[in-house]
Protein backbone atom coordinates (compact mmCIF):
# COMPACT_ATOMS: atom_id res chain seq x y z
CA UNK A 1 0.00 0.00 0.00
CA UNK A 2 2.89 2.04 1.08
CA UNK A 3 4.48 1.24 -2.43
CA UNK A 4 0.86 2.39 -4.10
CA UNK A 5 0.78 5.88 -2.93
CA UNK A 6 4.43 6.67 -3.26
CA UNK A 7 3.99 5.65 -6.77
CA UNK A 8 0.67 7.64 -7.34
CA UNK A 9 2.63 10.55 -5.22
CA UNK A 10 5.55 10.97 -7.92
CA UNK A 11 3.62 10.63 -10.70
CA UNK A 12 1.14 13.45 -9.70
CA UNK A 13 4.06 15.75 -9.35
CA UNK A 14 5.12 14.43 -12.67
CA UNK A 15 1.88 15.32 -14.28
CA UNK A 16 2.03 18.48 -11.94
CA UNK A 17 5.55 19.88 -13.37
CA UNK A 18 4.76 19.51 -16.95
CA UNK A 19 1.16 20.55 -17.40
CA UNK A 20 1.27 23.57 -14.77
CA UNK A 21 5.26 24.19 -14.69
CA UNK A 22 6.00 23.87 -18.18
CA UNK A 23 9.22 24.05 -19.53
CA UNK A 24 11.06 27.15 -20.17
CA UNK A 25 11.90 27.66 -23.83
CA UNK A 26 15.40 28.83 -24.51
CA UNK A 27 16.18 31.43 -22.63
CA UNK A 28 19.52 33.38 -22.55
CA UNK A 29 21.45 33.50 -19.48
CA UNK A 30 24.68 35.26 -18.44
CA UNK A 31 26.51 33.66 -15.76
CA UNK A 32 29.58 35.14 -13.61
CA UNK A 33 31.91 32.33 -12.03
CA UNK A 34 35.37 34.18 -11.81
CA UNK A 35 36.60 33.13 -8.69
CA UNK A 36 40.23 31.60 -9.63
CA UNK A 37 39.50 28.76 -7.28
CA UNK A 38 38.42 25.67 -9.25
CA UNK A 39 36.63 23.84 -6.15
CA UNK A 40 34.04 27.27 -7.03
CA UNK A 41 33.42 26.36 -10.57
CA UNK A 42 33.38 22.92 -10.37
CA UNK A 43 30.08 24.02 -8.28
CA UNK A 44 28.65 27.04 -10.88
CA UNK A 45 29.32 25.22 -13.98
CA UNK A 46 27.10 21.87 -12.53
CA UNK A 47 24.65 23.97 -12.78
CA UNK A 48 25.35 25.96 -16.07
CA UNK A 49 26.03 23.17 -17.87
CA UNK A 50 22.23 21.64 -17.04
CA UNK A 51 21.12 24.51 -18.18
CA UNK A 52 22.62 24.60 -21.65
CA UNK A 53 21.53 20.37 -21.82
CA UNK A 54 18.37 21.59 -20.96
CA UNK A 55 18.16 23.93 -23.99
CA UNK A 56 19.34 27.04 -22.56
CA UNK A 57 21.79 29.73 -24.18
CA UNK A 58 24.54 30.11 -21.15
CA UNK A 59 27.23 32.10 -21.63
CA UNK A 60 29.27 32.23 -18.50
CA UNK A 61 32.31 34.50 -17.12
CA UNK A 62 34.90 32.33 -15.87
CA UNK A 63 38.88 31.36 -15.62
CA UNK A 64 38.48 28.17 -16.77
CA UNK A 65 37.40 27.79 -20.68
CA UNK A 66 36.20 24.35 -21.88
CA UNK A 67 38.67 22.88 -23.95
CA UNK A 68 35.93 21.08 -25.94
CA UNK A 69 33.35 23.44 -26.92
CA UNK A 70 29.39 22.64 -25.68
CA UNK A 71 26.47 23.32 -27.33
CA UNK A 72 24.70 26.36 -25.71
CA UNK A 73 27.84 26.72 -23.94
CA UNK A 74 30.21 30.16 -24.54
CA UNK A 75 32.78 31.16 -22.33
CA UNK A 76 33.92 34.52 -21.69
CA UNK A 77 37.28 34.18 -20.55
CA UNK A 78 38.74 35.84 -17.63
CA UNK A 79 41.98 33.22 -17.53
CA UNK A 80 44.98 34.87 -15.30
CA UNK A 81 43.17 35.80 -12.33
CA UNK A 82 45.20 32.57 -10.37
CA UNK A 83 48.21 34.66 -10.93
CA UNK A 84 47.08 37.70 -8.80
CA UNK A 85 45.68 35.86 -6.62
CA UNK A 86 49.40 33.76 -5.75
CA UNK A 87 50.88 37.31 -5.68
CA UNK A 88 48.37 38.15 -3.14
CA UNK A 89 48.95 34.94 -1.12
CA UNK A 90 51.87 32.78 -2.30
CA UNK A 91 51.01 29.84 0.15
CA UNK A 92 47.88 29.15 1.32
CA UNK A 93 49.63 27.37 4.26
CA UNK A 94 50.66 30.46 6.06
CA UNK A 95 46.85 31.34 6.55
CA UNK A 96 47.01 28.75 9.05
CA UNK A 97 48.86 31.01 11.44
CA UNK A 98 47.17 34.14 10.66
CA UNK A 99 44.34 36.07 13.28
CA UNK A 100 41.18 35.77 12.78
CA UNK A 101 41.23 39.71 11.78
CA UNK A 102 43.92 39.23 9.40
CA UNK A 103 42.26 35.92 7.77
CA UNK A 104 39.42 38.05 7.37
CA UNK A 105 40.77 41.40 5.82
CA UNK A 106 42.70 39.09 3.90
CA UNK A 107 39.44 37.55 2.40
CA UNK A 108 38.18 40.79 1.73
CA UNK A 109 40.98 41.92 -0.34
CA UNK A 110 41.13 38.69 -2.31
CA UNK A 111 37.31 39.51 -3.26
CA UNK A 112 38.29 42.91 -4.34
CA UNK A 113 41.10 41.51 -6.32
CA UNK A 114 39.35 38.92 -8.22
CA UNK A 115 36.07 41.48 -8.36
CA UNK A 116 38.38 44.51 -10.15
CA UNK A 117 39.97 41.80 -12.44
CA UNK A 118 37.15 40.90 -13.66
CA UNK A 119 35.21 43.86 -14.25
CA UNK A 120 38.67 45.23 -16.07
CA UNK A 121 39.22 42.04 -18.45
CA UNK A 122 38.79 43.13 -22.00
CA UNK A 123 36.32 40.50 -22.66
CA UNK A 124 34.18 41.93 -19.73
CA UNK A 125 34.28 45.36 -21.02
CA UNK A 126 33.65 44.34 -24.62
CA UNK A 127 30.38 42.37 -22.90
CA UNK A 128 29.69 45.07 -21.02
CA UNK A 129 29.94 47.80 -23.99
CA UNK A 130 27.48 45.37 -26.27
CA UNK A 131 24.10 45.58 -26.88
CA UNK A 132 23.23 41.98 -25.32
CA UNK A 133 19.95 41.12 -24.06
CA UNK A 134 19.77 38.32 -20.90
CA UNK A 135 16.69 36.70 -19.64
CA UNK A 136 18.80 35.88 -16.31
CA UNK A 137 22.12 37.19 -14.75
CA UNK A 138 23.64 33.78 -12.24
CA UNK A 139 26.10 35.35 -10.44
CA UNK A 140 28.64 33.92 -7.58
CA UNK A 141 28.26 35.51 -4.22
CA UNK A 142 31.63 35.24 -2.95
CA UNK A 143 33.13 39.13 -2.22
CA UNK A 144 32.47 40.43 -5.07
CA UNK A 145 29.05 42.71 -4.86
CA UNK A 146 30.07 45.09 -7.48
CA UNK A 147 29.06 42.27 -9.65
CA UNK A 148 25.42 42.57 -9.51
CA UNK A 149 25.81 46.13 -11.72
CA UNK A 150 25.65 43.16 -14.22
CA UNK A 151 21.45 42.67 -13.27
CA UNK A 152 21.16 46.83 -13.35
CA UNK A 153 23.11 46.75 -16.85
CA UNK A 154 21.13 43.91 -18.45
CA UNK A 155 17.81 44.89 -17.22
CA UNK A 156 17.40 41.13 -15.94
CA UNK A 157 16.52 39.48 -12.64
CA UNK A 158 19.47 38.16 -10.84
CA UNK A 159 19.90 34.66 -9.35
CA UNK A 160 23.02 34.08 -7.04
CA UNK A 161 25.04 31.52 -5.87
CA UNK A 162 27.04 30.66 -3.06
CA UNK A 163 29.31 27.79 -3.24
CA UNK A 164 30.46 28.75 0.26
CA UNK A 165 26.91 28.24 1.76
CA UNK A 166 24.89 31.20 3.57
CA UNK A 167 26.41 34.12 5.08
CA UNK A 168 26.06 37.94 5.91
CA UNK A 169 26.91 38.08 2.19
CA UNK A 170 24.16 36.08 0.81
CA UNK A 171 21.76 36.89 3.84
CA UNK A 172 21.64 40.75 3.39
CA UNK A 173 20.81 40.13 0.17
CA UNK A 174 17.48 38.32 0.05
CA UNK A 175 16.51 39.23 4.54
CA UNK A 176 17.54 35.48 5.71
CA UNK A 177 17.68 35.65 9.66
CA UNK A 178 20.67 34.22 11.18
CA UNK A 179 20.58 34.47 14.67
CA UNK A 180 23.61 34.68 16.45
CA UNK A 181 22.50 32.46 19.36
CA UNK A 182 22.73 29.08 17.26
CA UNK A 183 24.13 30.15 14.18
CA UNK A 184 28.00 29.71 13.90
CA UNK A 185 30.14 32.89 11.81
CA UNK A 186 31.73 30.55 9.19
CA UNK A 187 35.03 31.90 10.22
CA UNK A 188 34.56 30.06 13.63
CA UNK A 189 34.97 26.18 14.57
CA UNK A 190 31.82 25.93 16.90
CA UNK A 191 28.24 24.22 16.51
CA UNK A 192 25.34 25.20 16.97
CA UNK A 193 25.32 24.01 19.86
CA UNK A 194 27.27 26.93 21.91
CA UNK A 195 28.18 27.84 25.30
CA UNK A 196 27.83 30.92 26.90
CA UNK A 197 31.11 32.25 26.27
CA UNK A 198 31.08 30.80 22.40
CA UNK A 199 27.72 32.50 22.17
CA UNK A 200 30.01 35.88 23.41
CA UNK A 201 32.63 35.13 20.83
CA UNK A 202 30.23 34.15 18.13
CA UNK A 203 28.57 37.74 18.18
CA UNK A 204 31.87 39.59 18.43
CA UNK A 205 32.88 37.59 15.35
CA UNK A 206 29.71 38.79 14.04
CA UNK A 207 29.67 42.59 14.62
CA UNK A 208 33.40 43.00 14.07
CA UNK A 209 32.84 40.80 10.27
CA UNK A 210 29.82 43.14 9.76
CA UNK A 211 31.44 46.65 10.92
CA UNK A 212 34.96 45.53 8.83
CA UNK A 213 32.21 44.44 5.68
CA UNK A 214 30.97 48.43 5.62
CA UNK A 215 34.02 49.64 6.15
CA UNK A 216 36.74 47.86 4.35
CA UNK A 217 34.79 46.26 1.41
CA UNK A 218 31.57 47.96 0.96
CA UNK A 219 33.04 51.39 -0.50
CA UNK A 220 35.68 49.65 -2.92
CA UNK A 221 32.95 47.53 -3.83
CA UNK A 222 30.51 50.62 -5.02
CA UNK A 223 33.69 52.35 -6.20
CA UNK A 224 33.94 49.60 -8.62
CA UNK A 225 30.71 49.51 -9.15
CA UNK A 226 30.56 52.93 -10.08
CA UNK A 227 33.43 52.57 -12.35
CA UNK A 228 32.59 49.81 -14.58
CA UNK A 229 29.00 50.55 -15.34
CA UNK A 230 27.51 53.65 -17.19
CA UNK A 231 25.30 55.71 -15.64
CA UNK A 232 22.29 56.01 -14.76
CA UNK A 233 21.94 53.86 -12.49
CA UNK A 234 21.37 53.46 -8.58
CA UNK A 235 23.24 52.91 -5.76
CA UNK A 236 25.16 49.69 -4.80
CA UNK A 237 23.03 48.97 -1.74
CA UNK A 238 20.00 49.71 -3.83
CA UNK A 239 21.23 46.63 -5.65
CA UNK A 240 22.17 44.55 -2.53
CA UNK A 241 18.81 44.98 -1.03
CA UNK A 242 16.29 44.50 -3.82
CA UNK A 243 18.27 43.06 -7.08
CA UNK A 244 18.31 39.16 -5.75
CA UNK A 245 15.53 36.95 -6.56
CA UNK A 246 17.16 34.01 -5.20
CA UNK A 247 19.85 32.29 -3.82
CA UNK A 248 20.83 28.75 -4.21
CA UNK A 249 23.45 27.64 -1.24
CA UNK A 250 25.75 24.83 -1.91
CA UNK A 251 24.55 23.40 1.62
CA UNK A 252 21.69 20.92 3.11
CA UNK A 253 20.64 20.48 6.45
CA UNK A 254 21.77 17.19 7.04
CA UNK A 255 25.58 18.13 6.30
CA UNK A 256 25.59 21.17 8.35
CA UNK A 257 23.25 22.56 10.95
CA UNK A 258 19.27 23.43 10.92
CA UNK A 259 18.47 26.93 10.03
CA UNK A 260 15.97 29.36 9.17
CA UNK A 261 15.52 30.73 5.38
CA UNK A 262 13.30 33.20 3.26
CA UNK A 263 11.30 31.11 0.38
CA UNK A 264 14.13 32.16 -2.10
CA UNK A 265 16.75 30.94 -0.33
CA UNK A 266 16.87 27.57 -1.63
CA UNK A 267 20.00 24.72 -0.09
CA UNK A 268 21.21 22.43 -3.20
CA UNK A 269 24.06 21.26 -1.81
CA UNK A 270 25.67 18.46 -3.42
CA UNK A 271 24.73 19.28 -7.01
CA UNK A 272 28.01 18.54 -8.57
CA UNK A 273 27.95 15.13 -7.03
CA UNK A 274 28.30 12.19 -9.83
CA UNK A 275 24.97 10.09 -9.06
CA UNK A 276 26.37 7.61 -11.16
CA UNK A 277 30.22 7.86 -10.76
CA UNK A 278 32.32 8.18 -14.01
CA UNK A 279 34.90 5.45 -15.28
CA UNK A 280 37.60 5.84 -13.78
CA UNK A 281 41.16 5.69 -15.61
CA UNK A 282 42.34 2.56 -15.85
CA UNK A 283 45.58 2.57 -13.93
CA UNK A 284 43.56 4.53 -10.81
CA UNK A 285 40.91 1.67 -11.44
CA UNK A 286 43.69 -0.86 -10.63
CA UNK A 287 45.24 0.67 -7.40
CA UNK A 288 42.00 0.89 -6.55
CA UNK A 289 40.74 -2.32 -7.02
CA UNK A 290 43.75 -4.12 -6.23
CA UNK A 291 44.54 -2.57 -2.21
CA UNK A 292 43.83 -5.36 -0.24
CA UNK A 293 44.21 -3.53 3.15
CA UNK A 294 42.19 -0.49 1.43
CA UNK A 295 42.76 3.02 0.26
CA UNK A 296 43.44 6.66 2.16
CA UNK A 297 42.77 9.43 -0.46
CA UNK A 298 44.72 12.87 0.96
CA UNK A 299 43.75 16.13 -0.89
CA UNK A 300 44.17 19.44 0.71
CA UNK A 301 42.40 20.70 -1.84
CA UNK A 302 42.24 22.51 -5.66
CA UNK A 303 44.14 25.89 -4.09
CA UNK A 304 46.34 24.25 -1.56
CA UNK A 305 49.37 22.75 -2.53
CA UNK A 306 50.47 19.91 -0.76
CA UNK A 307 54.10 20.33 -1.98
CA UNK A 308 54.13 23.72 0.01
CA UNK A 309 54.62 21.71 3.40
CA UNK A 310 57.21 22.25 5.18
CA UNK A 311 59.84 19.57 5.03
CA UNK A 312 59.69 18.97 8.87
CA UNK A 313 55.29 18.50 8.28
CA UNK A 314 55.79 16.66 5.20
CA UNK A 315 58.16 14.19 6.46
CA UNK A 316 56.08 13.80 9.41
CA UNK A 317 53.07 12.70 7.41
CA UNK A 318 55.72 10.28 5.15
CA UNK A 319 56.50 8.21 8.30
CA UNK A 320 52.75 8.24 9.60
CA UNK A 321 52.02 6.87 5.79
CA UNK A 322 54.87 4.93 5.69
CA UNK A 323 53.53 2.37 9.16
CA UNK A 324 50.53 1.86 6.93
CA UNK A 325 48.88 -1.55 5.76
CA UNK A 326 46.94 0.60 3.45
CA UNK A 327 47.07 2.73 -0.18
CA UNK A 328 47.66 6.41 0.07
CA UNK A 329 46.68 8.31 -2.84
CA UNK A 330 47.94 11.78 -1.99
CA UNK A 331 47.12 14.96 -4.43
CA UNK A 332 50.77 16.01 -4.74
CA UNK A 333 51.62 19.01 -7.15
CA UNK A 334 55.24 18.50 -7.90
CA UNK A 335 57.12 16.38 -10.23
CA UNK A 336 58.65 14.25 -7.42
CA UNK A 337 58.13 13.53 -3.84
CA UNK A 338 61.15 12.68 -1.92
CA UNK A 339 61.15 9.77 0.39
CA UNK A 340 58.21 8.46 -0.41
CA UNK A 341 57.05 5.30 0.58
CA UNK A 342 56.30 2.30 -1.57
CA UNK A 343 52.79 2.34 -0.56
CA UNK A 344 52.37 6.18 -1.16
CA UNK A 345 50.78 6.86 -4.76
CA UNK A 346 50.96 10.77 -5.97
CA UNK A 347 49.38 12.68 -8.82
CA UNK A 348 48.78 16.57 -9.15
CA UNK A 349 45.42 16.01 -9.40
CA UNK A 350 42.59 12.77 -8.94
CA UNK A 351 39.32 12.37 -9.78
CA UNK A 352 38.04 12.80 -6.57
CA UNK A 353 34.24 12.49 -6.50
CA UNK A 354 34.65 9.11 -8.19
CA UNK A 355 37.80 7.99 -6.09
CA UNK A 356 35.70 8.43 -3.14
CA UNK A 357 32.79 6.02 -4.82
CA UNK A 358 35.07 3.14 -4.98
CA UNK A 359 34.18 1.04 -2.06
CA UNK A 360 37.82 0.21 -1.34
CA UNK A 361 38.03 3.79 -0.10
CA UNK A 362 38.56 3.70 4.03
CA UNK A 363 39.30 7.62 4.98
CA UNK A 364 39.41 10.72 3.52
CA UNK A 365 42.38 13.23 4.86
CA UNK A 366 41.40 16.84 4.23
CA UNK A 367 41.57 20.59 4.26
CA UNK A 368 37.62 20.24 5.36
CA UNK A 369 36.82 22.79 2.53
CA UNK A 370 32.82 22.40 1.83
CA UNK A 371 32.59 20.52 -1.44
CA UNK A 372 35.33 17.73 -0.22
CA UNK A 373 33.01 17.29 2.73
CA UNK A 374 29.74 17.09 1.17
CA UNK A 375 31.61 14.64 -1.21
CA UNK A 376 32.95 12.85 1.51
CA UNK A 377 29.84 12.63 3.34
CA UNK A 378 27.43 11.53 0.04
CA UNK A 379 30.11 8.52 -0.54
CA UNK A 380 29.92 7.66 3.57
CA UNK A 381 33.65 7.90 3.94
CA UNK A 382 34.92 9.41 7.17
CA UNK A 383 37.28 12.17 7.43
CA UNK A 384 40.39 13.94 9.61
CA UNK A 385 40.64 17.38 8.77
CA UNK A 386 43.70 19.31 8.67
CA UNK A 387 42.12 23.33 8.08
CA UNK A 388 43.55 25.99 7.02
CA UNK A 389 41.16 29.26 6.46
CA UNK A 390 37.51 30.11 6.13
CA UNK A 391 34.79 27.87 7.11
CA UNK A 392 37.55 24.54 6.81
CA UNK A 393 37.09 24.90 10.37
CA UNK A 394 33.63 25.14 10.67
CA UNK A 395 33.08 21.87 8.58
CA UNK A 396 35.32 20.26 10.50
CA UNK A 397 34.16 20.91 14.00
CA UNK A 398 30.39 19.42 12.44
CA UNK A 399 32.78 16.52 11.59
CA UNK A 400 33.99 16.03 14.93
CA UNK A 401 31.19 17.04 16.91
CA UNK A 402 29.50 14.74 14.33
CA UNK A 403 31.49 11.33 14.83
CA UNK A 404 32.45 10.99 11.02
CA UNK A 405 35.53 12.63 11.94
CA UNK A 406 38.49 14.17 13.71
CA UNK A 407 40.08 17.35 13.41
CA UNK A 408 43.55 18.11 13.43
CA UNK A 409 44.94 21.00 13.95
CA UNK A 410 47.46 22.52 11.08
CA UNK A 411 50.22 23.83 13.71
CA UNK A 412 50.06 20.01 15.23
CA UNK A 413 50.85 17.75 12.75
CA UNK A 414 53.41 15.35 13.78
CA UNK A 415 54.01 11.57 12.68
CA UNK A 416 52.24 10.72 16.26
CA UNK A 417 49.35 12.87 16.34
CA UNK A 418 48.67 11.56 12.14
CA UNK A 419 49.21 8.14 12.97
CA UNK A 420 47.00 8.29 16.28
CA UNK A 421 44.28 10.03 14.05
CA UNK A 422 44.35 7.60 11.34
CA UNK A 423 44.55 4.69 13.65
CA UNK A 424 41.55 5.94 15.40
CA UNK A 425 39.20 5.96 12.33
CA UNK A 426 40.60 3.21 11.28
CA UNK A 427 40.13 0.72 14.38
CA UNK A 428 36.88 2.44 15.11
CA UNK A 429 33.71 1.10 13.18
CA UNK A 430 31.61 3.88 14.95
CA UNK A 431 33.39 7.02 12.45
CA UNK A 432 32.32 4.37 9.24
CA UNK A 433 29.01 4.31 10.73
CA UNK A 434 27.92 7.52 11.55
CA UNK A 435 29.45 8.83 7.58
CA UNK A 436 27.35 6.35 5.99
CA UNK A 437 24.07 7.04 7.79
CA UNK A 438 24.66 10.76 6.98
CA UNK A 439 25.15 9.72 3.66
CA UNK A 440 21.66 8.07 3.89
CA UNK A 441 19.45 10.81 5.09
CA UNK A 442 21.91 13.04 2.95
CA UNK A 443 20.24 11.01 -0.13
CA UNK A 444 17.17 10.85 1.12
CA UNK A 445 15.65 13.91 -0.99
CA UNK A 446 12.44 14.02 -2.83
CA UNK A 447 14.46 16.12 -5.70
CA UNK A 448 18.05 15.33 -7.04
CA UNK A 449 19.83 18.67 -5.72
CA UNK A 450 20.81 19.58 -9.49
CA UNK A 451 17.13 19.27 -10.53
CA UNK A 452 15.90 21.24 -8.22
CA UNK A 453 18.88 23.94 -9.29
CA UNK A 454 17.45 23.96 -12.77
CA UNK A 455 14.13 24.40 -11.32
CA UNK A 456 14.09 27.35 -9.23
CA UNK A 457 16.50 28.93 -12.66
CA UNK A 458 13.42 28.24 -14.51
CA UNK A 459 11.10 29.42 -12.22
CA UNK A 460 12.59 32.90 -11.53
CA UNK A 461 12.65 33.41 -15.59
CA UNK A 462 8.89 31.93 -15.68
CA UNK A 463 7.73 34.31 -13.39
CA UNK A 464 9.76 37.53 -14.55
CA UNK A 465 12.06 37.51 -11.32
CA UNK A 466 9.39 36.08 -9.20
CA UNK A 467 9.30 39.70 -7.20
CA UNK A 468 6.55 37.31 -4.87
CA UNK A 469 9.22 35.89 -3.23
CA UNK A 470 11.35 38.43 -1.66
CA UNK A 471 10.58 39.50 1.80
CA UNK A 472 9.06 43.05 3.12
CA UNK A 473 12.26 42.75 5.67
CA UNK A 474 14.53 44.05 3.01
CA UNK A 475 12.59 47.35 2.53
CA UNK A 476 13.19 47.82 6.29
CA UNK A 477 16.21 49.70 8.29
CA UNK A 478 17.95 48.51 11.19
CA UNK A 479 15.82 49.35 13.58
CA UNK A 480 12.77 48.58 11.91
CA UNK A 481 13.96 45.57 11.01
CA UNK A 482 14.28 43.95 14.93
CA UNK A 483 11.36 45.70 16.22
CA UNK A 484 13.71 48.20 17.73
CA UNK A 485 11.75 51.56 17.34
CA UNK A 486 8.30 49.81 18.23
CA UNK A 487 9.93 48.18 21.30
CA UNK A 488 11.36 52.13 21.82
CA UNK A 489 7.64 53.24 21.57
CA UNK A 490 5.91 50.86 24.13
CA UNK A 491 8.58 51.40 26.54
CA UNK A 492 9.10 54.96 26.02
CA UNK A 493 5.54 55.72 25.62
CA UNK A 494 4.88 55.06 29.56
CA UNK A 495 8.08 55.78 30.50
CA UNK A 496 7.51 59.68 28.99
CA UNK A 497 4.06 60.13 30.46
CA UNK A 498 4.54 58.79 34.07
CA UNK A 499 7.82 60.72 34.03
CA UNK A 500 6.09 63.83 33.24
CA UNK A 501 3.24 63.24 35.41
CA UNK A 502 5.70 62.80 38.19
CA UNK A 503 6.96 66.37 37.22
CA UNK A 504 4.00 67.68 37.10
CA UNK A 505 2.51 66.71 40.90
CA UNK A 506 5.99 67.48 41.82
CA UNK A 507 5.63 70.99 40.47
CA UNK A 508 2.48 71.51 41.57
CA UNK A 509 3.23 70.26 45.43
CA UNK A 510 6.41 73.07 45.13
CA UNK A 511 4.03 75.45 43.83
CA UNK A 512 1.94 74.68 46.99
CA UNK A 513 4.77 74.84 49.20
CA UNK A 514 5.82 78.04 48.34
CA UNK A 515 2.69 79.56 48.05
CA UNK A 516 1.95 78.52 51.32
CA UNK A 517 5.44 79.80 52.51
CA UNK A 518 5.04 82.83 51.26
CA UNK A 519 1.30 83.43 53.06
CA UNK A 520 3.12 82.83 56.26
CA UNK A 521 5.55 85.31 55.82
CA UNK A 522 2.80 88.06 55.15
CA UNK A 523 0.85 86.84 58.45
CA UNK A 524 4.13 87.48 60.31
CA UNK A 525 5.02 90.63 58.66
Amino acid sequence: MRLQWTVTAVLLVMVYACTVSGPVEGAKILAIFPTSSRSHYIVGSALTKELARRGHEVFVINPFPQKKPLKNYHDIDVTGSADIVKDLVPNLLAMADQSIWESITLTYKFGQILTNYTLQHPNVKKLIASNEKFDLIIMESFLNDAHLGFAHHFKAPCLVMSTFGASRWTNDMVGTPSPISYVPHPFLSFTDRMSFVQRIGNMLMAIMDTILGHTLDFPVQSAMYEASFPDPKPPLEELRRHAVSLVLLNNHFSLSYPRPYVPNMIEVGGMHINRKPNPLPEDIQQVLDNAPHGVIYFSMGSNIQSSQLPVEKREAILRAFAKLKQTVLWKWEDETLPNRPDNVIVKAWWPQDDVLAHPNVRLFITHGGLLSTTESMYHGVPVIGIPVFGDQYLNMAKAERTGYGLLLPYQEISEERLSRAINQILGDARYKTVAQSISARYRDQPVEPLELAAFWVEYVIRHRGAEHLKSAGQELGFLQYHGIDVIATIIGVPVLFFYLLFKLLCGGQRSKNTSASVSTKKKRN
